[in-house]
């Protein structure tokens, strides 16, 4: 699974191969980074000092895939979080058998570590999170907000055509949900619609009296791109009515730079805790051979976080200041 780069003066990604990239800044001092692996066989972590050190780090596997059954396929979209001195990766796993090669059919599960070196220790499965439906379920990510534990994750309604919608649910601890579970947002525009109707891969940020929720949307080539959710910091986040999303994507590819189907973002925060970083993937070039999920080179791209006059999130001006490669 070779890297293919097109465009020599586009932008350098932070680390190759690495899709759906998830990275925090733990009380350590130190980052701990994962991601999808292209071979979606299982999941691997590393920690370094520095955002750029991360690059260079060691990965370790903390977790592989069962050989059949429950948990056997296509492993999605790692987090990791420390939550009440334990640490927790969410991701998304399928099922195979005789009549299903696992595509499609994921549902959330979460490891428990108790070790203070989230790179040491022994990862416990805690199972399964269970939603209102036993339905294609993926992407979840967890935050504290005002004294409350909240999920938000990617889910098919069986009563709504499309893909998938993004909800959010209060929970009682870090693997189980309680309370009512809110729809955030459905697809419903262009840009969200194309190839699939998706809306997945979401993450949260606060700024000042605001708190954002970005998500990606449509198919994963080229045409993937993120959107976003605000509402009031004071606000009932299990409120529909408390959200505002924009109607407009708020970063696509950009071929003048060399960026396609940039999307499943996180966020943290500089060395110094006083500037937000953006994480995200993207390709550096167009054209795919095959399946867009099966193509390796979704590389691992991380930015500071710029900010418009009005206090939102400038993913495009972000964007705009990653280093380069020279030709």
């Amino acid at each position: 699974m070779g890297v293919q780069q097109s465009n020599m003066n586009g932008v350098k990604p932070l680390i190759e191969q690495r899709a759906d990239p998830h990275i925090i800044r733990h009380t350590d001092g130190f980052y701990y980074f994962a991601a999808s692996v292209p071979e979606y066989d299982r999941i691997e972590i590393r920690g370094a000092r520095t955002i750029e050190e991360l690059a260079r780090a060691k990965p370790v596997v903390i977790w592989r895939k069962r050989e059949s059954g429950l948990l056997s396929a296509n492993i999605w979209a790692p987090e990791i979080h420390h939550i009440d001195g334990k640490w927790y990766i969410y991701f998304a796993a399928a099922h195979t058998s005789e009549t299903n090669e696992g595509l499609f059919d994921h549902r959330m599960f979460v490891l428990e570590n108790g070790n203070a070196d989230p790179l040491e220790g022994e990862w416990e499965e805690k199972g399964q999170i269970r939603a209102a439906w036993e339905s294609f379920s993926l992407d979840a990510t967890t935050f504290e907000h005002r004294g409350t534990r909240y999920l938000v994750w990617a889910q098919k309604d069986p009563d709504i055509p499309g893909n998938s919608n993004l909800y959010i649910s209060a929970m009682s601890n870090p693997w189980t949900l309680t309370g009512k579970q809110m729809m955030l947002t459905i697809p419903e525009y262009d840009w969200e619609t194309i190839g699939f109707k998706v809306n997945e891969g979401a993450a949260f940020l606060r700024k000042d009296d605001k708190v954002f929720i970005s998500y990606s949307a449509s198919a994963t080539d080229f045409n993937y791109c993120l959107g976003l959710l605000e509402a009031d910091a004071d606000a009932d986040l299990l409120d529909a009515a408390s959200w505002r999303k924009s109607p407009a994507s708020v970063l696509t590819t950009d071929e003048s730079i060399g960026m396609y189907g940039p999307g499943h973002n996180s966020f943290t925060v500089s060395e110094d805790g006083t500037k937000a970083l953006f994480v995200f993937h993207a390709r550096t070039y167009k054209e795919i051979v095959g399946d867009p999920l099966y193509d390796p080179n979704r590389h691992t791209f991380v930015a500071e976080l710029q900010w418009t006059a009005d206090g939102r999130p400038d993913f495009r001006g972000s964007v705009s200041m990653l280093p380069r490669f020279r030709a």
